[in-house]
């Protein structure tokens, strides 16, 4: 009798096991909910193709070859102004470089700041965040004031004054675009953790006496990382803003680098005469931002239980 006994409880737990959803079906959840969400996957498409594009730039530059049409950098004044047509399919501009080798020549620039700036920002914010949140009292109060300063100035001209501390050039556009993020991940992060830092398995890792740090890194985090990269990706869109905004105002990358907000700042002189030299890089920036905001719409869809298709 116990034999079969025991062989009844082994077949009932196998039939529970068959009604156990497995971790990996919620990423396949994830993945179906994203790809019902057409305007997601246009946007997934399109951030493919300029990392393709920003990819293969970077590589040729390395190896010392040149697979865009023209060399973006070299001008030739006695092109000038070439309207677009079959050997210049954007045209050319002021000094007589082309202008759609430049505009993927650009690719890299901006999506390499639009990546780095977030990552400084998501760092920084992600510590900070965390640690007010769970700390609370006057670490918390000392921390979000400190926010709310950064907040109460708008990012572009606190990026703008950061510029002019730190000088002009890439590496310090990505540095100031990362420092006015901050704010932002700070306040989600600590908002999320609020809401599930008195949650018992956070009480639980307290009593067998974890660190914080890694009750933090470990047990909390975890359960909010949707939030996290949800915005991040959306973060990456107004960093490609900022960047243009800067370049436009003269402050980012120079000469002769290409990049799309430079581009813009230097042919608004010609709007009239060759207007084709501004369409062109808004447009390259337009595309750009719109494919990152649809991708950070659909996951957020995708990351929330409510949200996902059944």
């Amino acid at each position: 009798m116990e034999t079969k006994h025991s062989s009844y409880s082994d077949e009932g737990l196998l039939q529970a096991a068959e009604y156990v959803e497995k971790p990996e079906s919620q990423l396949k959840l994830m993945w179906e909910t994203l790809r019902q969400n057409k305007a997601a996957v246009v946007g997934l498409i399109i951030i493919g193709l300029l990392v393709l594009i920003a990819l293969a730039v970077w590589l040729s530059e390395l190896m010392g070859k040149q697979i865009l049409p023209y060399d973006p950098n070299f001008s030739d004044m006695s092109k000038g102004f070439i309207w677009p047509n079959a050997e210049h399919w954007f045209g050319t501009d002021q000094l007589g470089r082309d202008v759609f080798s430049r505009i993927l020549d650009g690719t890299k620039i901006s999506l390499s700041v639009g990546v780095a700036a977030v990552a400084i920002s998501l760092s920084v914010g992600v510590v900070l965040g965390a640690t007010a949140g769970y700390r609370g009292g006057k670490t918390d109060a000392a921390i979000m004031r400190l926010m709310d300063m950064m907040l109460a100035i708008p990012s572009i001209l606190l990026a703008i004054a950061f510029m002019a501390a730190l000088g002009k050039g890439l590496d310090k556009a990505i540095i100031a675009i990362g420092l006015v993020s901050i704010p932002e991940y700070a306040r989600i992060v600590r908002g999320s953790i609020l809401s599930v830092k008195e949650n018992d398995y956070v009480h639980a890792a307290k009593i067998i006496g974890n660190k914080t740090s890694r009750i933090i890194y470990k047990h909390i985090l975890p359960n909010v990382i949707s939030v996290i990269v949800v915005r991040a990706t959306l973060g990456i869109s107004s960093a490609v803003l900022d960047t243009a905004a800067l370049g436009f105002l003269g402050l980012g990358v120079q000469p002769p680098f290409a990049e799309w907000g430079d581009m813009l700042g230097r042919a608004r002189g010609f709007i009239f005469s060759a207007p084709y030299t501004l369409i062109f890089p808004g447009i390259a920036i337009t595309i750009t931002v719109l494919a990152f905001n649809l991708l950070g719409d659909g996951l957020r869809d995708a990351l929330d239980p409510k949200s996902r298709i059944k």
